[in-house]
């Protein structure tokens, strides 16, 4: 399925009529779309195809527009803001600058496909990575555009995950329908010591999982959660 059924998937009735099938073997084979995943059965109101999950392994530095294109989905951005502007105080301090200090401020709604995904913010030290601001930011991942334009490559940093419950403008910005939780995600990265980006982002908790990895052989501490 290509999208070509993404705003309605044809009934049992329809894929009969169409495809010249008996009515069995139409069930079958929807039957068979369900048990893998790929759509969805509800008594009385008919199939819909089921949007994927897009999965994020947090073992190294990833991409969310290189998963969104793992899945074979349409990745692109649209671009809010793309501006120089003074850093706020919060900002100032995980980049280690003064407050105030001009930076780099990108932001953009990030689509998988139809549907926003997330909501991107990031600061960037500005004499490393004023560049961006003449890129097609539309596309891609912002560190692949650093590499390209900046001649910068990340080498290291942190992020913390939480889960939230989204406000209203975040919701209607997003999409997400009521009582969908989202996933808040703060970024501090590096390149070589020296911070280079503070990421502030928000994705749908309904389209997007992440998921820890350990080597095999690994032992839980003596006091860890087991």
């Amino acid at each position: 399925m290509n999208g070509e059924f993404e705003d309605h998937f044809p009934t049992d009735e329809e894929l009969t009529r169409d495809y010249e099938v008996s009515r069995q073997t139409v069930r079958e084979a929807v039957r068979h779309l369900a048990a893998a995943g790929l759509v969805v059965r509800q008594r009385g109101r008919g199939s819909s195809v089921a949007r994927p999950i897009l999965e994020q392994p947090l073992h190294s530095l990833y991409s969310l527009a290189s998963t969104v294109r793992a899945k074979g989905i349409e990745e692109r951005s649209e671009v809010l803001a793309a501006e120089c502007r003074p850093a706020p105080s919060e900002v100032a301090g995980q980049l280690g600058l003064d407050t105030g200090a001009e930076v780099v401020f990108i932001e953009r709604l990030r689509f998988a496909g139809a549907e926003p995904i997330a909501w991107d913010r990031s600061w960037l030290q500005a004499h490393q990575a004023e560049a961006l601001l003449g890129a097609d930011l539309s596309s891609g991942g912002l560190y692949d555009l650093l590499a390209i334009h900046c001649s910068l490559r990340i080498t290291g940093g942190w992020e913390r995950i939480r889960p939230v419950v989204p406000g209203p403008t975040e919701r209607k910005l997003l999409r997400l329908a009521p009582k969908v939780a989202a996933f808040s995600i703060e970024r501090l990265a590096f390149v070589g010591q020296a911070p280079i980006e503070w990421r502030r982002s928000l994705i749908r908790g309904d389209r997007y999982s992440l998921i820890a990895q350990w080597p095999a052989g690994a032992h839980p501490q003596p006091d860890g959660l087991t």
